[in-house]
């Protein structure tokens, strides 16, 4: 995929297979979706019928056969154009597909044999085909991960090039949220057993595929309503055109029917008509490029229009993975038992803090001799973990759950200990509460660092007009300063799984579109239910299947990114929907004046451009027409630059350029027209 990432948008590689598509994409059947382009594609057969017929036979109404075929040619060309646009687009994820197909191979699996939950020694190569959902295969370094699938044991270091083009190894490891692999991926070191969870044809690569390649695409909600407005607007000016027939037989002016299509086929949108479905696939295109894999052109689309951002504190804001910094003993308690009961409670926490609080501690859980201990693990909902024996219980947590827990034994929480929870917490530390037996023992610091450069990101977020809103576990005071160091505009502290789908919630409630990442389990649900949902790559299984989005990278704040491609593909799609609406007036003024300009001299006042003939007119007219697509594919393709200056400022500077240009480029570029076309008529 890397490989495809700087490819050139007009490559060797791509323009043969798009121009083939161009003609097979001809077929009535496919013209059809495109109601402009069908239309013109009609135009195109009569004019052909009308060529053929002029051949032989000289009217008035039916044109000389010369004239008759060049615009023939013209609006086959205009059709050839249009489907290139669509092509070339399509092309460019085709290439990328490709280099995809290569790296999903027959891979040998270690098949692990399993009876019931209790795994046999003995492994059985297979063909990674053969895998099926639930079964078990281990891989060690060197290995191919044969098939999608979460680590149940082990940890280690994996190469993703193949899937997310960067070099840089990463690490993925059982019982955390950075426990998924991808299918031809690489181990490069240690030994995992992973669990395959999902069927062979619908692993992540295929799925990648099958999006890249286009054949998952569904018009979006915004693309239908724009489609009906241009048919709406081609039904009118076909109105228009049939109804100057009775005028110009009134008038006593004879038009030809080549006239008559090219009227036509000039005023209605057929730029943005052209264009728009190489808009839509660009869209995803530009996502795939920044790493990010869209389930659909709609969530690209919606991440344009959203109106609050809920990120995480940790390695999105901050740069994650908390460290302890300094054990704080409760009053009377001595700092060697304080640090042995903060090890010991750390003895079942997998998360980076629990290993830190052994680090820095400096002693291993099992140098303490202790009989049959029964591990707690963390959950969100207890906010703590721990470990019970010999009738002693140790729990080590947020302030606030450990306070309730001494409160409802008895036990009152040390006033010193109520100061440092606070203090550690105004200074933006994590303060976490040690309790033995439902009494405070103490607190340990975890420190954090926030990300440089991030409230610079918010701040062009705010001029988008992006709400921005922070979730973390942490208690309100650690929150609000982590919030207003970074800039965010609201925050949500000791966060539950429920609390973000509460506020994705009340915030859908009151009209507003809501985005968000997550790499957990729980936050599978809120993935589901926030608009535009952002799975990690290595999160788990479920995230990855809640959200409509995928992140190769792994970076929480490639949600901005997002933001800015919606965005642009928002106002790509509408910049050249008014220059191609805008460019109708020039046209008027070059068709219709042209058509009556004989019996009617009057409307020569109308030809401000002083065009040679009422023939070079049209010809002119018809070959800008068709020459304005090609012209404006790379903006199609490559997007309208974004800016965040406001809705106003990019709207008045939107109009300026492609609403004022539509009108003056076509005076211009038909002028230049007519005087070439002139030396030859």
């Amino acid at each position: 995929m890397s490989n495809n990432k700087n490819t050139s948008m007009f490559s060797a590689e791509l323009i043969g297979p798009a121009f083939k598509q161009s003609f097979i994409k001809l077929n009535p059947r496919l013209m059809f979706r495109n109601p402009v382009m069908f239309t013109v594609e009609l135009g195109t057969i009569v004019m052909l019928i009308v060529t053929i017929y002029s051949f032989s036979v000289q009217d008035a109404t039916i044109g000389n056969f010369g004239y008759n075929l060049t615009i023939f040619i013209v609006l086959f060309l205009t059709l050839l154009f249009a489907n290139f646009a669509e092509a070339i687009a399509e092309a460019r994820g085709k290439a990328q597909a490709e280099s995809l197909r290569k790296t999903r191979q027959q891979t040998p699996a270690k098949k692990i044999n399993v009876i019931g939950e209790m795994y046999v020694d003995e492994v059985t190569v297979v063909p990674s085909s053969q895998l099926e959902l639930g079964d078990r295969f281990v891989c060690e370094a060197g290995d191919t991960i044969p098939m999608d699938g979460e680590i149940i044991k082990g940890i280690a270091t994996i190469d993703e090039s193949a899937i997310t083009g960067e070099s840089a190894p990463v690490i993925r490891e059982a019982g955390g949220d950075k426990s998924s692999v991808t299918g031809g991926t690489k181990v490069l070191s240690d030994k995992i057993i992973v669990k395959v969870t999902t069927q062979p044809g619908e692993t992540f690569l295929d799925k990648m595929i099958a999006l890249v390649e286009g054949a998952s695409r569904q018009k979006t909600p915004n693309e239908i309503a724009l489609t009906i407005l241009l048919a709406a607007f081609t039904l009118i000016f076909l109105i228009v055109v049939v109804t100057l027939k009775p005028f110009a037989d009134y008038a006593n002016t004879p038009i030809s029917i080549a006239a008559f299509i090219s009227l036509f086929v000039c005023l209605i949108p057929t730029t943005i008509g052209g264009l728009l479905s190489a808009i839509g696939i660009a869209g995803m295109d530009r996502a795939l490029r920044a790493n990010v894999i869209a389930k659909s052109g709609k969530a690209v689309e919606t991440a344009g229009d959203i109106d609050v951002l809920l990120l995480d504190k940790t390695g999105t804001i901050t740069i994650g993975n908390r460290k302890a910094t300094n054990f704080y003993p409760a009053p009377g308690i001595d700092e060697k038992d304080f640090i042995k009961y903060a090890v010991l409670s750390s003895f079942a926490d997998d998360t980076p803090e629990g290993k830190s609080i052994i680090e820095l501690a400096g002693v291993l859980p099992s140098s303490y001799q202790i009989s049959k201990p029964v591990f707690i693990p963390f959950t969100a909902e207890t906010r703590s973990s721990g470990v019970d024996y010999d009738n002693i219980t140790i729990r080590k947590g947020a302030f606030d759950s450990m306070k309730v827990l001494a409160e409802k034994a008895g036990n009152k929480m040390p006033d010193e200990t109520n100061e440092q929870v606070k203090y550690i917490a105004e200074n933006g530390g994590t303060p976490l509460v040690v309790n033995v037996n439902n009494q405070v023992k103490g607190v340990i610091e975890l420190q954090d660092i926030i990300k440089p450069g991030i409230s610079e990101r918010f701040d062009r977020l705010r001029k988008m007009g992006v709400k921005t809103v922070m979730v973390t576990g942490d208690n309100p005071l650690t929150a609000k300063y982590i919030a207003q160091k970074a800039g965010v505009d609201d925050f949500i502290a000791e966060a539950k799984p429920e609390d973000k789908m509460n506020y994705i919630i009340n915030e859908q409630q009151s009209g507003k579109l809501v985005a968000m990442m997550g790499d957990g389990t729980n936050d599978a649900p809120a993935l589901a239910q926030a608009d535009v949902g952002v799975a990690m790559n290595s999160g788990t299984q479920a995230a990855k299947e809640a959200g409509n989005m995928v992140d190769l990278d792994n970076d929480p704040t490639k949600l901005i990114e997002i933001v800015e491609i919606g965005k642009q593909l928002l106002i790509t799609r509408g910049t050249i929907t008014t220059f191609s609406i805008a460019n109708d007036v020039a046209k008027y003024f070059a068709i219709v004046p042209a058509l009556f300009i004989t019996s009617i001299p009057a409307l020569q006042a109308l030809n401000i451009m002083r065009l040679e003939s009422p023939e070079s007119a049209i010809l002119s007219a018809v070959i800008f027409n068709a020459l304005i697509i090609p012209f404006l594919i790379p903006l199609a393709l490559r997007g309208v630059a974004y800016k965040p200056i406001g809705a106003t400022a990019l709207l008045r500077r939107n109009l300026l350029i492609y609403g004022f240009g539509g009108v003056i480029v076509p005076f211009i570029g038909i002028k230049l027209i007519d005087i070439v076309v002139g030396l030859f008529m």
